[in-house]
């Protein structure tokens, strides 16, 4: 007696994937089939920005609806390929499987690494083979990441090739710093500067001396 067939192990998951086809393919939401990727940026960026805003509310109702916003956005871009006949949600999940599997040797093969630190060198020796056609540290760094966070991931990066920012004091807590830097972005408007072009301004002498650095080598 054959058995009975068991159900997909993620149900609802699939539902939504079928909703989105159901509301792309012919017949459907006239809406929904004008899309592109590029109409559907605007959409990605606001629904990152509100994930954002509900992991930091810490909000678990929120978090499940931003969440799915963000997840149904990779849906809808994997559908629009997939409808071209280019690739399927299918393909992205394999590649981003080979890809943890691939950086995560300590856990599917036999390196060794305990700690968090060692966790990030294999990281980054397996990254520097995996991107080895880049010619600059600051490849693929995306320029229009808001100006902290894109500091953040540069003194990173400058920091590999020996190119570094000497450290200002700051205080103890995280608190204490946002409120700083706060104060710093209200002296700078009532003196006429923008605080965000400025730092935009230091980002791009930063990333100058690191290729210069970078073509002396």
């Amino acid at each position: 007696m054959a058995s009975a067939p068991t159900s997909p192990p993620h149900p609802k998951l699939d539902e939504l994937i079928g909703t989105l086809e159901q509301l792309r393919a012919p017949g459907g939401c006239a809406w929904d089939r004008d899309q592109t990727h590029a109409s559907l940026v605007q959409y990605l960026v606001e629904e990152t920005y509100e994930l954002i805003e509900a992991i930091e509310s810490g909000s678990r109702d929120e978090l499940i609806e931003e969440l799915g916003d963000v997840l149904y956005q990779v849906i809808f871009h994997a559908d629009i390929e997939a409808e071209a006949g280019h690739f399927t949600l299918e393909d992205v999940a394999a590649h981003m499987t080979a890809k943890m599997v691939g950086r995560h040797p300590h856990v599917f093969g036999d390196v060794v690494a305990e700690t968090p630190d060692e966790v990030v060198a294999t990281w980054d020796r397996i990254k520097a083979v995996e991107k080895a056609h880049r010619s600059s540290v600051l490849d693929g760094i995306p320029q229009a990441m808001p100006a902290l966070a894109l500091a953040d991931k540069l003194l990173g990066r400058a920091g590999k090739v020996g190119v570094v920012r000497d450290a200002v004091p700051i205080p103890a807590s995280e608190e204490e710093l946002g409120a700083l830097l706060l104060g710093m972005v209200a002296a700078a408007r009532a003196s006429g500067f923008d605080s965000e072009r400025a730092l935009r301004g230091a980002l791009r002498t930063l990333q100058d001396e690191v290729r210069a650095g970078e073509s002396h080598h």
